[in-house]
Order: C-alpha cells, then sequence, then structure tokens
C-alpha cells in the first residue's frame, strides 16, 4: 500500500476547524495571516519563503525538546496537550467507572510514568530476550530472532502486511530490505566531514549500548558491527530506486525466495513470523521490492560471524526497548539519536512521550476521546466542503490541459470521480478486547500491543480487504493519499490554523488548507500515482505520448530543485522528492484556481492594502514556515521525500504565473524564472 503523506518531521500537513464554535476572529492576524512575521528588507521576488516569515524566524527559538519549530510542530505540540488533558480526564474518573479501553489507557500510561518501579527492575524485565540472543548460535537462530514481532528489533528483511498493488481487493505480505541504524544509506557511503562525524559518534554509541547489554572489548565489536551495516548498506537501494512502484513490485513465490536469495534462512524467518505460506490458492506469493538487492544483503548476513550478529540484535533490542528500561539506556540512545544525529538538545517529558505509547498502541481508543472532546460535527462538515471544492476545481483543470490527450483525460477524469474522501475518524473503530493491558508489566504490555496489530493483520492476510481502515489516528498531524485504494484521508488533528481556521478570509485556507487538499488529490496523479487506476490497482493508463510529456515537464523541476542549497555544499535531491515537489505545486496551482471559482465573477476584495491573490500566496508560504536544527536538515536533505520547508515554498511559487503579478516579480530578482523555464502541470 503506497501512502502518500504530506509529510514532514513528526507531522505533515494540517486542515482543521475549531473543536467548538466558530471564533469570532482568525487565530493570526486581522484576516488569518501573521502579518508582523514579514520581513520587508527582502523582496518577495529574491526568497518568498524569508519575506514572508522573516521576523518569525528571527524571534522564534527552537525549544530544547524540538529538533526544528514551526506550523506543523506548533500543532504537534497543541495535539500532544490535548492528549495529555484526555489521560487526566481518565484519572479523574473513578477506575471502576471507566470502559475498557479507557481503562487499558490508564493502566498503560500509569506504567510508562512509573520511573521509580522501571528503574528498580532495571534490565530484569528483558533479561530473558537479552539471554536469548546472547545464546544464539546458528543464522538460522539469528533470521529467527530478526523476525520476531514481540522483540521488535530490527531486521536485514522487514516484512509487512499490506494492500496488492495490483490487486487492490486483497492484502498481500511484503519483504523489503532494511537493517540500518543511520537514517539512510548515504550515512554510511558519503564522504562528507560531518557524517564522517556522525558515524564516530555511532559506532561510540554502539559500544556504549554493548557494554550495558554486559559486553567486553566493546570498541572492536561496535566496529564489526558497524562494518555489517555498512555492507548492508551497500547493498540497498537507494531513495530514488525505492520510487520506482513496477521496479519494487516483484510477486514471488515463497519457495522462491531460496533461489532469489539463497544464504539467507528463509524458512526459520517466515516460520517465527507465523504467516500461513499457503493460501486459498496454493502456495504463498510474497511480494519482493528491492529484488536485486535481495542476493547481496543475503550474502552479508551469511558471511557475518554469529557473534557479530549477537551484537547487533542487542544493540538494537536496547534501541527498541529504551523507553521502558532504566535511564542509563535511554539516556544513551537519546544521545546519540538526539543531540548527535539530529540537534534535539533535550528529550520530550515523559508525560508527553507516554500519550504517543498510547497513540501508537491504542490509537482509535484515544483517537475516539479526542474526536468526541475536540472535533465537532461542524468541523468535519466545513472540511468536507473544502475536498469536494477542490475536486471540482481538478475535474475543470483537467478538462482545460492542452497536453493531454483525450483518452488519458477521460481516465484521469474516471480516476477523479473515483476519489474517495475520509475526514477526521474512522466510521468504524478498532476492537483492543484481545488487547490485554498489565499496570505492573510495562514490556510485557509494549510487546502484547506489537503482537496485537501483527496477529490482526495476519489473520485476516486471505479476507478481502477493509477499505474503511485508516492509516492515522485521529490525533495525527498529517494527511496521506492511499494509492491502492484511490482515497485521501485528513485525520482531525490536522484541521487548524495556520492551514483552516473558519474565521479566516477565503483567500487564506484556499492558500492553506486548499494548497494541502490539492497536495493530497494530486498525489493520484504525479509519476507514482498515474501508475495506478481508479480502482486503486497498479496498470498505468497513460498513452506514451502524454507521459513523456508529463515526464518532460517534471525532469525540469527535479532541475529546478537540485539547485537548492540545505546547508554549505547539502543539496537538495530533485529525483527523491520529485513526487512530493509534483503535489506542492499541482496542490497550489488547482487551489488557486478554486479560490477563483469561489469568487463566482466578483473581485476578490482588498483587505490591509492585499488583494485576493496576495492573500493566498502569504497563506501558502506561511504554512511552510520553520526552523531545524542543522543536523535536522541534512538529515531531511538527504533522506526525506520532501524538500524542506523553504524551498517548499519558493520551488512552488516561482513556477506560478501569477505570483509573479501579484507580487510583482521581476527579471533581475533571484527567484525569478523565465515564463519558458516555468513548470505548468495543471
Amino acid at each position: 500500500m503506497q501512502k502518500r503523506s504530506l509529510g514532514l518531521l513528526a507531522g505533515a500537513l494540517c486542515l482543521a476547524v475549531a473543536a467548538v464554535a466558530a471564533p469570532d476572529k482568525p487565530e493570526f492576524g486581522t484576516w488569518g495571516v501573521d502579518l508582523s512575521s514579514l520581513d520587508h528588507s527582502v523582496k518577495p521576488g529574491d526568497d518568498f519563503f524569508q519575506f514572508v516569515n522573516g521576523n518569525w524566524l528571527k524571534n522564534t527559538p527552537i525549544p530544547a525538546d524540538r529538533t526544528g519549530i514551526g506550523g506543523f510542530e506548533e500543532l504537534q505540540i497543541l495535539s500532544e496537550q490535548r492528549m495529555k488533558t484526555i489521560v487526566a480526564d481518565l484519572h479523574a474518573k473513578p477506575y471502576d467507572q471507566l470502559s475498557p479501553d479507557e481503562k487499558k489507557l490508564r493502566d498503560l500510561y500509569d506504567a510508562f510514568l512509573d520511573q521509580k518501579q522501571i528503574e528498580a527492575d532495571g534490565l530484569k524485565p528483558v533479561q530473558h530476550d537479552l539471554d536469548e540472543i546472547a545464546g544464539l548460535k546458528t543464522l538460522d537462530d539469528v533470521a529467527r530472532v530478526m523476525a520476531s514481532t514481540r522483540m521488535g528489533i530490527a531486521s536485514i528483511f522487514e516484512i509487512g502486511i499490506s494492500f496488492d498493488q495490483k490487486n487492490s481487493n486483497a492484502y498481500a505480505v511484503n519483504l523489503s530490505q532494511g537493517g540500518l541504524g543511520l537514517p539512510d544509506r548515504d550515512y554510511y557511503l558519503n564522504d562528507d566531514a560531518a557524517l564522517a562525524t556522525t558515524r564516530d559518534a555511532y559506532k561510540k554509541y554502539i559500544a556504549q549500548m554493548l557494554t550495558i547489554a554486559g559486553a567486553d572489548n566493546a570498541d572492536a565489536r561496535a566496529q564489526a558491527v558497524f562494518d555489517a551495516e555498512k555492507a548492508i548498506a551497500q547493498a540497498q537501494w537507494s531513495v530514488a530506486q525505492n520510487r520506482d512502484v513496477n521496479a519494487v513490485y516483484n510477486p514471488t513465490k515463497v519457495s522462491d525466495l531460496h533461489a532469489l536469495a539463497p544464504e539467507f534462512p528463509w524458512d526459520a524467518f517466515l516460520k517465527e513470523t507465523g504467516i500461513p505460506l499457503t493460501g486459498p490458492k496454493g502456495e504463498r506469493i510474497v511480494v519482493v521490492a528491492q529484488k536485486s538487492a535481495f542476493p547481496n544483503i543475503a550474502h552479508v548476513f551469511a558471511t557475518t560471524p554469529v557473534s557479530v550478529w549477537r551484537d547487533y540484535l542487542a544493540v538494537h533490542y536496547l534501541r527498541a526497548h529504551r523507553s521502558y528500561l532504566p535511564q542509563r539506556v535511554d539516556s544513551t540512545v537519546f544521545a546519540f539519536y538526539g543531540p548527535a544525529l539530529s540537534g534535539q538538545k533535550q528529550q520530550l517529558d515523559r508525560a508527553t512521550r507516554g500519550v504517543y505509547l498510547l497513540d501508537s498502541t491504542l490509537g482509535e481508543a484515544l483517537g475516539r476521546l479526542y474526536v468526541a472532546k475536540y472535533f465537532t460535527p461542524a468541523a468535519k462538515a466545513k472540511a468536507e466542503a473544502l475536498v469536494a471544492n477542490l475536486l471540482k476545481a481538478y475535474d475543470a483543470d483537467l478538462h482545460t490541459l492542452t497536453w493531454m490527450s483525450a483518452e488519458t483525460r477521460q481516465k484521469a477524469l474516471d480516476k477523479l470521480h473515483k476519489f474517495t474522501p475520509h475526514i477526521g475518524y474512522p466510521d468504524k473503530w478498532r476492537d483492543y478486547s484481545a488487547l490485554a493491558i498489565d499496570r505492573h508489566n510495562l514490556i510485557g504490555d509494549v510487546q502484547a500491543g506489537r503482537l496485537f496489530e501483527w496477529n490482526r493483520e495476519v489473520k485476516r492476510l486471505d479476507d478481502p480487504v477493509d477499505k474503511n481502515e485508516w492509516g492515522m489516528t485521529p490525533p495525527t498531524i498529517n494527511a496521506y493519499y492511499d494509492t491502492s485504494l484511490n482515497e485521501i484521508v485528513f485525520p482531525a488533528a490536522i484541521l487548524q490554523a495556520p492551514f483552516f481556521d473558519p474565521a479566516a478570509d477565503d483567500a487564506v485556507n484556499y492558500g492553506g488548507i486548499g494548497a494541502v487538499i490539492g497536495h493530497e488529490i494530486s498525489h493520484g496523479f504525479d509519476d507514482q500515482g498515474a501508475e495506478y487506476d481508479g480502482d486503486g490497482t497498479m496498470q498505468n493508463w497513460w498513452t506514451d505520448g502524454d507521459k513523456k510529456a508529463f515526464t518532460d515537464r517534471t525532469t525540469a523541476l527535479t532541475g529546478q530543485y537540485d539547485a537548492f542549497e540545505v546547508l554549505p555544499g547539502v543539496h537538495v535531491i530533485g529525483k527523491n522528492t520529485l513526487g512530493e515537489n509534483i503535489a506542492d505545486l499541482a496542490g497550489a496551482t488547482i487551489a488557486l484556481k478554486a479560490y477563483h471559482i469561489s469568487l463566482d465573477g466578483k473581485p476578490a476584495p482588498v483587505l490591509d492594502g492585499y488583494t485576493g491573490d496576495q492573500r493566498f500566496f502569504l497563506s501558502f508560504a506561511q504554512i511552510w514556515r520553520s526552523k531545524y536544527q542543522p543536523n535536522m536538515m541534512r538529515l531531511l536533505a538527504m533522506s526525506d521525500v520532501h524538500s524542506p520547508d523553504r524551498f517548499r515554498a519558493n520551488g512552488v511559487t516561482r513556477n506560478l504565473d501569477a505570483w509573479y503579478a501579484a507580487f510583482d516579480v521581476k527579471p533581475t530578482d533571484k527567484n525569478y524564472l523565465p515564463p519558458e523555464k516555468r513548470v505548468r502541470l495543471w
């Protein structure tokens, strides 16, 4: 299942209406944009992101417990506060008056907050697992532990269950590359000096974790673990290669895995997962992603001593359970993944981390309470109306495209008309009755949560697809498009200012949430979405000529983004971010058209001297306002499929003719593009 989220760091985009009655005035300024954030010393045509957000950037510090701050993160903080309020409400009620799900939420949270007990227990709750890892004797044993859902350890081959990309009515078992402790293969392979420093810090971290696990000669053993991960990285596909949806769809019989990658013990690995190796149609088919990488990764596995894999598994096991173990474990992991890797100076407070545990383990039980408290039917209706308006604008636009043939246009319209929007929360909530939570067994609860979710997916593997299931919980600050279901999903928490504000000017809402909605819809028609039809089945529906015309335009977009410099010597990788750049450009283009349609032929009012189009673009740049620690900027540039926020604003606006007219952008301005160089997709 391809979920194409709006994305960002801890979350993505937002669309929400106020939880209660519509406010009398906007959250930002007098009509929805924070004009005090504008930096008038910067020309709009030189750096529109800086022009709109410059004063905010100067005056807004990054909180010590965050890697960055901005519209997304501010809403993330709000969502955290709301989840903590829900937990406080649960504690305010007598325990015997709570529902079964409410008791599970409260018990799990209390177990997580009981640091005194966690410190007293030490490593005892995980000692059995650590002893099992230390006792592994064969590569079969190693593969079995790598596949253990309960242990939750990193595996060189990741296994999951999702929709069959060529049959959206069926589930499929998916196998893909995995196994790295650093964010991306390039962290191991790139010669950049900053990354060399990161690698040194990572090896030191591995040694520290091995010492905690009781190992001697930790430095040498850490080097061996690092060398194994580096060898895996060398065998892996790149981010750009993984964007080819056809290349990563390779249906393979289970028995044929032995021929594909004979040096990996597939029998031991698959047995541990509990997945039936036969189904209604006979032998189980699994979908292999990075097919050419599998033999090489398997070779790394087979030629690495079991002793190294024992150390590798111990380190990754402790990291997976760090939040549930004594402070010395938790702090050691954070010291690397926080300050050293991402620049985060201090951890989130324990209470905030606790509500994230609830969201990940009992997300829909928590989400049900969130919706009841913070998301009204009126908010849902307003968001649904906005989505409907954007779908109408796409429909109108498709009829006018000069580069698209009539044949492809009709199929595009057919797909558009089959789009399914989901707003706020699912129609049916998940049943957690099979998940037992013990207030006095935190590690057991976490592992039970993993098994509950995995067993739920395995049990329905051969059933028809549940097309009403959500891939995000209501408190999530994000949105996504799912190719297999041809649906766009907007959780409740994402529907708030600055992205959507019921008291704001229409131009502001179209420039904010309108662009977000347009972004998600456009994923159905970008370079990957074009490979899926209206029923979510992977089959190309473009003519060769239309695909070439589209590719020619998007190739130019790749070149534009390659030129953006994130840090000295670090550039956006245009081929990695292409799909999201297409969605950003298409979303803004269609949102502006939808705004103009909403005017119904009447001139837009001028507010505080700003025209309707100016307010639209100010809002669009405002939703991307953010700042990040340098290490996090580097991480995003290297491994994220989204461009850094500055370039999501500047990269889009420079391709829109209306922006030039709205802000009188001249050829002498730094971000000016000649008309013939502007990419026009929609």
